[in-house]
Order: C-alpha cells, then sequence, then structure tokens
C-alpha cells in the first residue's frame, strides 16, 4: 500500500471514529451514568414504588405506575433487557462503563497506530499468524 492509500484509509477511519463511534461512546457512558446516579437515589431516599413517563418510540410517551422498584430491568445491548437488583445494576454498569473506556482507548490506539510506518508490515504479520492460526498444518491437525 503506498503512503497515499494509508493516509486515506487512516483518514477514513478517524472520520468514522470521530463522527460515529466517539458520540454513540459519549452517549452509551452518559446514560450508564445516569442510570447509576439514579439508581443510588432510589436507594438512598428508600423509594419502593414510583411514577414514570416511558418513551414508547418517536417521542410518544406513557405513564407508568411501578409498584415495586426493588428490581429493574437494564438495556444489556443487542436488545436484551436483563432484571436486576439495584446493586446487581450498578456493578453491571460499573463493569459496561470500564469496558466502554478501554474500548475508547482501543481506538485511539489503533489510530495512533495505523498512522505508524509500521502498519504495513504488521497488517502482513497479522495476516499470516491468522492464517497460522485458523489453518493448523495437516500434520499438527489435533493444535498440539
Amino acid at each position: 500500500m503506498d503512503i497515499f492509500g494509508r493516509q486515506e484509509k487512516v483518514q477514513r477511519y478517524e472520520d468514522f471514529v470521530d463522527r460515529r463511534l466517539k458520540p454513540d461512546l459519549v452517549r452509551a457512558v452518559g446514560e450508564r451514568s445516569d442510570l447509576r446516579k439514579n439508581i443510588e437515589n432510589l436507594e438512598k431516599n428508600g423509594v419502593s414504588s414510583l411514577r414514570s413517563l416511558v418513551n414508547l418510540g418517536s417521542e410518544v410517551y406513557l405513564e407508568a405506575d411501578v409498584p415495586d422498584t426493588r428490581h429493574i430491568f437494564v438495556d444489556v445491548g443487542l436488545g436484551f433487557h436483563v432484571e436486576f437488583t439495584w446493586s446487581e445494576a450498578i456493578n453491571f454498569i460499573l463493569v459496561k462503563e470500564a469496558s466502554l473506556n478501554t474500548f475508547v482507548k482501543v481506538l485511539e490506539s489503533c489510530s495512533n497506530f495505523m498512522q505508524s510506518d509500521t502498519y504495513d508490515a504488521f497488517s502482513v504479520c497479522n495476516g499470516a499468524a491468522q492464517r497460522q492460526v485458523l489453518l493448523p498444518s495437516p500434520n499438527n491437525a489435533n493444535g498440539s
């Protein structure tokens, strides 16, 4: 890959990260942080029931009665929701926030690495290594 092709690829990657991934990550971290604060407030104030507005989509809201707040459903991704106690939800949120922050660091590292001169050599070596792992030799079919 020539220098111009690499620069173009790096620029497209950085644009994607800056325009799509970073805003999504910031929004996700913010939502998790808000949820954690709300759960902590419920715990601190000893709230056992509440009324809330639920967004049904397209900014259409419905008032909901929550008779028992000891358990909540948390969106864990890919359209799945899990029922948690307050402490379980807070633990999940802390782990998820740490995971998202690690992902941001990985994206930044990838961007920095792609700008380096070693990118082409690494790509070749990485591709060869993946082929070596994915396609074991016939003499060594059991992986040992």
